[in-house]
């Protein structure tokens, strides 16, 4: 994880001065998208460009997997014409079948249970900012979703301290939990699940928060937006947060609900710096698996 956002910040220098960089020369990107996507996609796109790729966008609906083909057998087709998959899935499953039947590098650009390619633009942007990955305390806000699981490993991995504040229901999965707190151990990171949003970010250097309703789940939209009307991010809750901490989000943001819009729009928030960091976390994944 350390080398992959070392890697990004790397490229972010070389692909700013327009430098060619050739290790996907040739090669064929495609880009399986059940969900849609704007910075994910257009990170993964340009990236492949900018590698010496093609990237090739396969609109889950305009497939046969739209028709009732088993996965394994779309798989098996792709790997024979592609070079790399990069999926943005509703099942995790969909990931492993892609992975096992294709032959070919297969990478996560959502799923239902992580979201990594968005951790490493996000690690990325709390090392430019802080200079340090080691020992910052990051606060996440809201829902226990795909990003926050990511974030919690990433976290865990390169020595972070992540504190996680959900309503009851909405909290990370134990069994995630347990992992990262194991990888924290080697690392001197800490991992913490906390139900007041105060008591999150009281320490912390990062202050980052995502939608309450993620694609899939709009049938239940009232409840979760009743569930989470304490724990917006906006300017009672940092007052409770050092006035060090950065405001982060992943995107796109729904201002009024997970967060206000002067907290977005403020002189504290890196939002912005973070979605151009998808093009470098998406550069350095593509770099990783061809290599």
């Amino acid at each position: 994880m350390e080398s992959l956002v070392s890697r990004a910040g790397t490229l972010k220098k070389q692909f700013k001065l327009r430098q060619p960089w050739g290790v996907l020369s040739g090669a064929a990107v495609g880009l399986l998208f059940e969900k849609p996507s704007t910075r994910t996609r257009t990170s993964f796109e340009v990236a492949t460009l900018r590698l010496g790729g093609s990237p090739v966008y396969l609109a889950a609906n305009e497939l046969q997997l739209s028709r009732g083909e088993p996965v394994k057998d779309t798989a098996r087709i792709l790997g024979g014409y592609l070079d790399v998959i990069v999926a943005r899935v509703f099942s995790q499953k969909t990931l492993t079948q892609l992975a096992a039947y294709s032959g070919k590098p297969v990478i996560n650009a959502l799923s239902d249970t992580e979201h990594p390619t968005q951790a490493v633009s996000d690690l990325l942007t709390i090392k430019e900012v802080k200079g340090r990955l080691q020992g910052t305390t990051l606060a996440y806000i809201g829902d226990g979703n795909n990003v926050c699981n990511s974030l919690l490993l990433a976290g865990a991995l390169t020595g972070m301290n992540v504190i996680v504040a959900s309503p009851e229901g909405y909290e990370p999965g134990a069994a995630l939990v347990r992992k990262a707190k194991s990888l924290a151990k080697s690392t001197g990171g800490s991992i913490d699940v906390v139900r007041d949003p105060k008591d999150a970010v009281a320490a912390a250097d990062a202050v980052y928060t995502d939608v309450w309703v993620s694609m899939g789940e709009e049938k239940e939209e009232d409840t979760r937006i009743r569930a989470f009307k304490r724990y917006q991010v906006n300017s009672a809750l940092l007052r409770a947060a050092p006035r060090r901490a950065i405001i982060m989000h992943c995107l796109p943001a729904h201002r009024g609900l997970e967060i206000t819009d002067d907290v977005l729009e403020g002189a504290r928030s890196v939002a912005w710096q973070q979605g151009e960091n998808k093009l470098y976390g998406a550069a350095a994944s593509l770099e990783f698996v061809v290599k």
